[in-house]
């Protein structure tokens, strides 16, 4: 076998396995991609009142952190009891339409709540838990307790939060991943989330 074959063999080997992770990697971003977008065609729709502050971050721009009703879940509102042992667990939080038009805590638990009526049920986070709970409430988060706007967006965020008058719009799928759908202010789309 000639010098000539063996460089051609070793180049092409390069070539496959560069071929073989861009492939891989493009597979990876496109299922990262379409299943945040499945759940913002399909899930169910949610509104939720916020409390949000506005820091910002170096590489991605202005962002809304946003704290949720539905965050601090009461102890009392779950219907099972809560695991003795610490660790880290998930949480599982039906939320209802209340009067106003937000969503609020009906029920909560540790294990999966089957599906009901005119509500919709979130799953928590993973969180460490210590057991027995001597607390009223558990905070948790949902995964959508970061909102980038656009670049100088977060002073007039900060002034209508003031106000009281910024919420969420959310997507939930059936498995309780949330996604947020569109940042309102008094009641209206301010930014809407591109599906793509």
């Amino acid at each position: 076998m000639s010098m000539f074959s063996l460089s051609s063999l070793g180049t092409r080997r390069y070539l496959l396995a560069g071929i073989f992770v861009a492939t891989l990697q493009t597979v990876i971003v496109g299922y990262i991609i379409e299943s945040r977008a499945a759940i913002l065609r399909h899930g169910s729709d949610v509104i939720l009142r916020t409390a949000p502050v506005d820091p910002r971050d170096f590489l991605r721009g202005d962002y809304v952190v946003l704290n949720y009703d539905i965050s601090s879940v009461p102890v009392h509102s779950i219907v099972d009891t809560i695991p003795a042992d610490a660790g880290e667990r998930t949480l599982w939080v039906r939320v209802k339409r209340q009067d106003d038009g937000f969503w609020g805590i009906t029920e909560s638990s540790f294990e999966k709540l089957p599906e009901q009526a005119d509500t919709v049920v979130l799953r928590s986070q993973p969180f460490y838990s210590y057991g027995a709970q001597t607390t009223d409430n558990i905070h948790v988060d949902y995964g959508i307790e970061r909102y980038y706007v656009p670049e100088g967006a977060g002073k007039a965020l900060e002034q209508a939060r003031q106000d009281g008058d910024v919420s969420i719009a959310v997507r939930v799928a059936r498995n309780g991943t949330a996604q947020i759908r569109s940042l309102l202010v008094d009641g209206k789309p301010a930014y809407d989330e591109p599906i793509y």
